[in-house]
């Protein structure tokens, strides 16, 4: 790219966050509602570290860079923080200990603060009051099961304090597009308003690449990996004979939706609909029938297995209800009539998109693909208002309502997909089934009973997912088998070759398998506080995180710093 003479209109020094309009910069206010308008195309902003994506990565990077005295610029794709939990729409994966150990302090907090939001709003019962552990929607897929707006504003009053100070800036709704490198560091990044195609660009020492699918890699020729690798290449149990770099985890266009009893809410046939009722997924092993119906191929021995779906809360079926799966309201958490129903998020097998790759293509296929995704989404509300069979006797329950509002979207959808998995750095270290998979651990040490994960000497974190991968675009049916509670390497957060690009999202050094257990709420949230937390560290000691990772002596002082400030860095004997 060619270099442009810049002028440095507005630092991160100024108070300022910016969604296309402007909030927190009175001076501005009067003037303009359109801050891109303002700096015109040549101008710059510029910060100690800039960070692209706001999601739990990008927000984790974020506060852990301020709170270590940086100034900062967040970007973000959309209009609302946090990604995969808010403007994805998926309440949290977690695991089975996350209220006391296995995730961050500072994840601790954002949960707690979640529900001291419905504490502080909400017309609670007096037994959801009292309960320490609210569950807001009792949802089986998680102890915190959310409205995702929730957590949008939640993220928002964590940044607050930092806009105020004049130490963060936010962009919302922009995307970067260009990168300008200079030997192995990034000088700048070029970013495009979404809503008038305004760019501008934004120059500071670090960056990091918090994007969904690791847009900066190639962006900054920052050397990475799609796909899935060969087994000759990991020695993964589970690996593929041949590499694949076009196989990805499918996608999901998540929406929600409540039920009133008696009423009619049918949407609108779907232009795609006859083609998703008929539609069998094209998967080795086989799917168990067609997708759109109320079973699916269970993702650990891949036999078919029934689902059940009953709203209207007289349910005594022994299957697994996906009304309650992933519940981000429950009724009865709440004061009689305040609400008319449940609301339900509807991430189900039966919405993933596997038929396109979004992450290897361009922004076109992105778009068809995501496009196609939603219409899925639609076609299946609209089968189960039509012609899901009922627990009793007949089809479609027309009861459904589509709830726009819960997704803040003219349609209805998610404000962006759920993604799987993203481009992966070529790590300094890379993270191997062996390392983490229960079984290929156990042939690996020979060790048959108390298994325990690798023991990483540079560790920055600690989490635990079963390993999950979900159907792929390039015909894999589900892969899912045990791993062990594990670390996160620093050597994973640090590519080859380029020494001021720093991962905070699935974009670190894990291979197609063992991204099925790092890819979680707050797996993703460690990487991006401890990414953070390194930006900051190397910052103050003038040194690339190469560095700090091969000194002895500058590990173990940046491992203690860490956990001072609330990351484990072991799991508890």
């Amino acid at each position: 790219m060619e270099r442009k003479k810049f002028v440095q209109l507005i630092s991160a020094g100024s108070s300022l966050a910016l969604s296309g309009a402007i909030t927190g910069f009175p001076s501005l206010i009067s003037r303009s509602s359109d801050f891109s308008s303002l700096l015109g195309n040549n101008t710059a902003l510029s910060a100690d570290v800039v960070i692209a994506g706001g999601g739990l990565g990008g927000c984790a990077a974020a506060l852990a860079s301020l709170r270590n005295n940086l100034r900062v610029i967040l970007t973000e794709e959309t209009d609302w923080l946090g990604g995969q939990l808010s403007q994805q729409g998926v309440p949290p994966d977690e695991h089975q200990w996350i209220e006391t150990h296995g995730g961050t302090r500072l994840y601790r907090e954002l949960r707690d603060k979640i529900r001291e939001y419905y504490f502080r709003n909400y017309p609670l019962t007096e037994k959801s009051k009292a309960n320490r552990f609210l569950n807001p929607g009792d949802g089986s897929v998680s102890r915190l099961c959310h409205e995702p707006r929730v957590a949008a504003a939640v993220l928002d009053e964590l940044m607050a304090p930092y806009i105020s100070s004049g130490r963060l800036v936010i962009l919302k709704n922009f995307r970067a597009v260009l990168s300008d490198t200079e030997g192995n560091k990034v000088r700048y990044l070029t970013v495009t308003n979404n809503q008038n195609g305004k760019s501008f660009n934004l120059l500071a020492k670090w960056f990091i690449d918090a994007t969904e699918l690791g847009d900066l890699l190639p962006l900054t020729g920052t050397e990475f990996i799609t796909g899935t690798e060969s087994k000759t290449d990991t020695g993964e149990l589970h690996a593929p004979e041949k590499a694949n770099p076009e196989n990805n985890q499918s996608f999901t266009v998540c929406f929600a939706m409540d039920f009133i009893e008696g009423e009619d809410h049918t949407i609108d046939k779907p232009e795609e609909y006859d083609f998703w009722k008929n539609h069998i997924p094209p998967l080795t092993p086989p799917w168990s029938g067609r997708l759109l119906e109320l079973r699916y191929s269970t993702p650990s021995t891949l036999v078919p297995k029934d689902l059940g779906f009953n709203p209207s809360g007289a349910d005594t079926s022994p299957l697994l209800n996906l009304w309650n799966y992933r519940r981000i309201i429950s009724k009865n958490n709440f004061i009689p009539g305040a609400y008319r129903s449940d609301i339900t998020v509807v991430n189900w097998p039966q919405n993933d998109y596997m038929l396109g790759n979004i992450i290897s293509g361009n922004k076109e296929d992105f778009n068809k693909h995501v496009s196609r995704a939603k219409q899925l989404s639609l076609s299946l509300l609209y089968w189960l208002q039509t012609e899901a069979p009922k627990p009793d006797s007949g089809y479609g329950w027309k009861g459904l309502r589509l709830r726009k509002d819960i997704m803040d979207t003219a349609d209805g959808l998610a404000k962006y997909p759920y993604v799987r998995e993203s481009r992966r750095i070529k790590p300094l270290f890379r993270i191997l089934e062996e390392h983490v998979g229960k079984e290929n651990r156990s042939l690996v040490t020979g060790v048959r009973e108390n298994i325990r994960a690798a023991k990483f000497h540079d560790s920055v974190g600690t989490g635990y997912y079963h390993i999950d991968l979900h159907p792929s675009c390039g015909g894999d049916n589900y892969i899912d088998f045990p791993s062990l509670p594990f670390q996160i390497p620093l050597g994973a957060l640090i590519p080859q070759r380029v020494e001021n690009l720093i991962p905070a999202n699935k974009n670190i050094g894990t291979t197609h398998i063992t991204n099925g257990c790092y890819r979680l709420h707050p797996v993703e949230w460690n990487i991006g506080e401890s990414a953070g937390a390194l930006v900051a560290f190397s910052s103050a000691r003038n040194v690339i995180p190469l560095t700090v990772r091969e000194n002895k002596k500058l590990l173990e002082e940046f491992q203690q710093m860490i956990r001072k400030q609330g990351i484990e860095t072991e799991w508890p004997e």
